[in-house]
């Protein structure tokens, strides 16, 4: 540790969570002021009364004040505000494809079948991220060229919108059908080319690492992808005005002939784009010698040009090719079947080969205890990616059937009436499984409460003394550990559902059987479903554009997705965490360069995270004598329990591990038990012996295994190995400070007395005292007790 001189202060860059946060409560103060920063990625310190940056308050570290600057990276504002952000909502299935991606297991290394399989497993995920995109362009053709301009427009309709001029003059239902196409490809464009402006830092690791976030970077196949995929949606769009996929539209002479050579060329391109997407291969190895470098090369700059301008030239040939719509477009039906079918196929063999691919990968993780394992094995890709197409087909099928009900005109294809007996199924299966789920949690709470049983033990220490708060917290900490080691199931259940809703109707459709009579009010039950699902989303969306607050609650999903890289899917939010740990790693070397500065990276929730890979890129960078400066503070952090389980390749045990013995001790995590978001990061196999709280975890040295008896800390709260478990509801109120009362769970970390003693820690001005030995016998990397106890999460 660093003896502490008499020019030494501590700057706490504080890092906040998903839902966005104002500036002012970043940094506690009642009025923020910037002091660095581009507007979206905002460096903020405490103002006075002139808007002046002022100081933070002093910290009390090793019996005497030390100055301290308290500053705070505010980047809310890159997921939420304003409709173009808010029309990410609409984009969610993409981003859980792509979010999918980055779920896969990790590739052992010098393991061919591995490696073979980890190939397969990317071009699978790019390929079916593109047949999304295909699906999408495929049901908005449904609804604008088919259900709108040809059977609305067409003369003598019954719809509101027949017209007779409509079909008089030339190209005007053309243009009304095809124009929606061309302006969602044009959004998609848009969205896909949004990117931050990012600040670098002055040097990066060559090497890989092993540190949490390694493989977190630009992807150089984004431009080339993003292409593939707007030449597929244009070729697909082409594709169904024409006739569909399996034939084209009659026309006499020359212009059946142009309507034929125009269609197989909207095939080609959709077929090559497709092959493009497969080919190219993952290059977050930074390795040049992978197998799609030579395509790589081939869609440079240039031919991208080319290739997009020929989409669109092959686009604007199949509009003005259509000078008469026939009543019914038959290739709405046909795309919408093959597009969906070719999408189920691809899922099912993805979540084939991803089984051998988890079981591979198994031996880097069979050591650890059950609790820090991946999600489902490391299969956890195949339910996320279920999900993306399941839900991508059912909103587009929900704003079809909902529209048509509102125009009281029109047929759709025939496909839409088994995707609502899909999701009429789908609806029937997801409440009983609510009401299966509600009953044994409800009788597993019962017959531990009847039975006198435990479950937070850990809160009897902390409350010692205080009857009512003992009460509020047990029952707090049942329900929070509960959420956490249950959320990733309800992922599976839904994702079950929607799977079994599936078979009966795919197999009703493949032997072009109609519903039931039976299945009626189920396949009504599923367009009430639809509506919903479609009505909810687009109101969401309405809503998060003109109000913040709305805004902050829709910004959840989109700053949850929108933290991994373009990688599977080229349509998704920029990936915030490009830009925000840049940032973070050039603003601690700029404070870093005063020799008396200590700096604190403190992070809440998914700030945590992106205080992890700061603090990682920092310890890859930085001379020993700078990084002995740097300390790390995470409050309601998911890296153990949901992200190095959800993620195993890029934020492994081993990467945290890792982390914890660069930081030497410095790495303090503060948890509560009633956060049913956050939870420990740096212990596990916690349990209460003799009244001891024992636990292993990683240690100063950077090994890990059991460790000493937790300490009870000045402010009450348990310090276990780097966690501090904090009182909730807190104690005090305590002089001079702010004061939470009630159950926090998962805010509010920063208004504990503990937290100052944690950046004390962190910044090296203070240790933590180690307890004498007690009797339980201890083994490295767990605990033998003499008596079974309760874990806790």
């Amino acid at each position: 540790m660093l003896i502490p001189g008499p020019d030494t202060r501590v700057v706490e860059l504080r890092v906040h969570g998903v839902q966005g946060t104002t500036a002012q409560s970043l940094v506690d103060a009642v009025a923020a002021v910037d002091v660095a920063g581009d507007g979206l990625g905002r460096l903020v310190r405490p103002a006075d009364r002139l808007r002046r940056p002022a100081p933070g308050p002093v910290l009390q570290a090793g019996g005497r004040p030390v100055p301290r600057v308290v500053e705070g990276y505010v980047w809310g504002r890159m997921t939420s505000g304003g409709w173009a952000k808010a029309t990410w909502a609409l984009l969610f299935p993409f981003s859980l494809a792509n979010v999918a991606h980055w779920m896969l297991p990790p590739v052992p290394e010098r393991n061919l079948p591995a490696h073979l399989l980890g190939i397969c497993l990317r071009a699978l995920l790019r390929l079916a991220a593109l047949l999304l995109t295909a699906l999408l362009v495929t049901q908005l053709a449904v609804i604008s060229l088919d259900l709108v301009a040809a059977q609305c427009l067409a003369p003598r309709s019954a719809c509101l919108l027949g017209q007779d001029w409509a079909h008089r003059v030339p190209w005007v239902r053309a243009v009304v059908g095809m124009l929606p196409v061309a302006l969602a490809v044009l959004v998609l464009h848009r969205v896909s080319s949004v990117d931050w402006r990012i600040e670098r830092p002055a040097s990066a690791p060559t090497a890989p690492s092993v540190l949490p976030g390694a493989h977190v970077a630009t992807d150089p196949d984004t431009p080339s992808l993003r292409v593939l995929h707007l030449v597929a949606a244009l070729g697909t769009g082409a594709v169904i005005a024409l006739g569909g996929p399996l034939r084209s539209l009659a026309a006499p002479g020359w212009h059946g002939a142009a309507i034929e050579v125009c269609r197989l060329l909207a095939v080609a391109l959709v077929g090559l784009a497709a092959l493009g997407a497969m080919l190219l291969d993952d290059p977050t190895g930074g390795a040049p010698h992978r197998g799609g470098r030579w395509l790589r090369a081939a869609l440079s700059a240039g031919p991208r040009r080319v290739l997009h301008a020929a989409a669109w030239a092959v686009f604007a040939a199949a509009t003005a090719l259509l000078t008469r719509l026939p009543a019914r477009l038959p290739g709405a039906d046909e795309g919408v079947q093959l597009v969906a079918a070719l999408l189920t196929l691809v899922c099912l063999l993805f979540g084939v080969l991803l089984a051998p691919a988890a079981l591979l990968a198994r031996r880097t993780w069979s050591e650890l205890p059950r609790e820090l394992r991946p999600w489902a094995g490391g299969w956890m890709a195949a339910p996320v990616l279920a999900l993306a197409a399941l839900v991508g087909g059912g909103f587009g099928a929900g704003i079809a059937l909902t529209l048509r009900r509102l125009l009281g005109h029109g047929a759709l294809p025939r496909g839409y009436d088994y995707i609502a007996l899909l999701w009429g199924v789908a609806g029937v299966l997801a409440l009983l499984s609510a009401l299966a789920v509600a009953a044994t949690t409800g009788m597993v709470r019962w017959s531990s409460l009847r039975r006198g049983k435990e479950w937070a033990r850990e809160a009897a220490l902390l409350h010692t003394g205080r009857t009512r708060d003992l009460r509020a917290a047990a029952r707090a900490w049942w329900w929070a550990r509960w959420e956490r080691h249950h959320s990733h199931h309800v992922v599976l259940i839904g994702a079950a559902v929607l799977v079994v809703g599936a078979v009966p109707a795919s197999l009703l459709r493949l032997r072009e059987v109609d519903p039931p009579a039976w299945a009626r009010p189920v396949a009504a039950l599923g367009v009430v479903v639809l509506a919903v699902l479609a009505i909810g989303l687009l109101r969401a969306v309405y809503l998060a554009a003109r109000r913040p607050d709305s805004a902050r609650r829709l910004g959840v999903l989109a700053d949850l997705a929108a933290f991994w890289p373009r990688e599977a899917h080229p349509v998704v939010p920029p990936c915030y965490a490009l830009k925000v740990v840049p940032e973070l790693v050039a603003r601690v070397r700029e404070h870093l360069a005063d020799p008396g500065a200590r700096v604190v990276l403190a992070g809440h929730s998914q700030g945590s995270l992106l205080a992890a890979v700061a603090a990682a890129r920092l310890l890859e960078q930085l001379p020993p004598a700078d990084a002995a400066r740097l300390g790390l503070v995470t409050a309601g952090a998911q890296l153990q329990w949901a992200y190095s389980r959800a993620f195993p390749a890029v934020v492994p045990h081993a990467s945290l591990a890792a982390l914890a013995g660069g930081l030497g001790g410095r790495w303090r995590a503060l948890c509560r038990g009633t956060d049913p978001l956050g939870g420990a990061v740096t212990t596990w196999r916690r349990q209460v012996f003799n009244g001891v709280l024992l636990g292993a975890g990683f240690r100063a040295d950077g090994t890990s295994g059991a460790l000493p008896p937790a300490t009870t800390g000045p402010t009450g709260a348990l310090v276990l190995g780097g966690d501090h478990w904090l009182p909730d509801p807190q104690r005090g109120p305590f002089p001079g400070r702010r004061w939470a009362p009630g159950v926090s769970g998962h805010a509010d970390y920063t208004s504990d007395p503990e937290w100052d003693r944690a950046v004390a820690i962190a910044a090296g001005l203070e240790g933590v005292t180690p307890a004498p030995p007690v009797l339980p016998t201890a083994r490295e990397g767990g605990l033998t007790l003499p008596r079974p106890s309760d874990l806790t999460p």
